[in-house]
């Protein structure tokens, strides 16, 4: 049997164990009453219920302490045992009682059954108990003895692989070792290569920078010579253009000086001419007047000689001033 069988038995004998418990609970106190009632005072006859109901009382602790000791495996000694036989003598005595008194055999063997029943069902409910338990204990130990059996196949079969992954690894060691020794030696004879290399670069860098430096002394030779050049042209440029522009200022100077003759003569001219017979032309006495201006003359001196009005040779005098004062920010500048 397995333990879902061993339960369902266990659990029909307490349902079977509690129905005939509950029957004869209730028979007894059915039969127990009128005795307890006929021998006791009337004013105490409600009692009568009180001690058939304490006696099965007594009965449900022993049926349900001895179902779970039994459920546990435990055995409460000697005194459950005596409870058990003093409350099913108990309940015997009483419910046999009124026939016994009356000398009644059969209502003796009659109400002689639900106890006899109830003890006999609590003996052999607690065998039945006992004897699943051991059962259900066979059965758990066989499931841990069949746990410890996979346990121990699947522990072999761990250790199995852990030896057989041990010796792929010591192997998969061996050949990466194997590995990178070949590797090393590989990467050995590489940096050997690789060093020749970077040794004959070097030496063709070094001689490459040597030429470079020997053809960069010989470019800033050239600069240099080339600048000194440069300078030595500038300088007679410089030299030349200083030249000219003396030559140029000496020329405008003798110009400006033959232009001032110029002007003087004319203006000279204009001022001794004295005053005209007529009022000369507007250009002529404008241009007499200008020269008046110039040479500092007063208006009227100015008017006579050109014939015209004072205030006309005032106005242009005005003209004068103003033009050398609109001038003279310009010079400035």
């Amino acid at each position: 049997m397995n333990r879902v069988q061993i339960r369902s038995s266990e659990r029909a004998l307490s349902v079977g164990t509690w129905l005939i418990v509950a029957g004869a609970m209730l028979y007894s106190v059915l039969t127990v009453t009128p005795l307890m009632a006929a021998h006791t005072p009337a004013e105490w006859r409600w009692t009568a219920p009180i001690l058939p109901l304490v006696v099965d009382a007594a009965v449900v602790i022993v049926v349900r302490l001895d179902s779970v000791l039994a459920r546990l495996g435990g055995h409460g000694g000697a005194w459950p045992v005596a409870l058990r036989w003093m409350t099913g003598t108990m309940t015997l005595a009483l419910n046999i009682g009124v026939s016994a008194l009356a000398g009644d055999l059969v209502g003796v063997a009659v109400h002689a059954v639900a106890p006899l029943l109830l003890i006999v069902t609590a003996e052999a409910g607690l065998a039945y108990r006992r004897a699943l338990t051991a059962a259900v204990l066979a059965v758990e130990a066989r499931k841990r003895a069949e746990q410890d059996e996979r346990e121990k196949a699947a522990a072999e079969r761990e250790e199995n692989r852990l030896r057989a992954a041990r010796e792929q690894r010591e192997h998969d060691a061996a050949i990466a070792r194997e590995q990178r020794e070949h590797e090393a030696a590989l990467a050995r004879e590489e940096a050997d290569r690789q060093d020749r290399i970077r040794r004959e670069e070097a030496e063709r860098a070094e001689a490459a920078e040597r030429e470079e430096r020997d053809a960069a002394e010989r470019r800033e030779q050239i600069r240099e010579q080339q600048q000194a050049e440069r300078e030595r042209l500038e300088r007679q440029a410089a030299q030349q253009r200083e030249l000219e522009a003396q030559q140029r200022a000496e020329r405008e100077r003798r110009e400006q000086a033959r232009e001032q003759e110029r002007l003087e003569r004319e203006r000279a001219a204009l001022l001794a001419a004295g005053p005209p017979p007529v009022k000369l032309p507007e250009e002529q006495a404008r241009a007499t007047v200008a020269a008046a201006f110039a040479a500092g003359v007063p208006v009227r001196v100015a008017a006579e000689l050109s014939g015209w009005s004072v205030g006309w040779a005032s106005a242009r005098y005005q003209e004068h001033r103003d033009n050398g004062t609109a001038n003279a920010p310009a010079l400035t500048r």
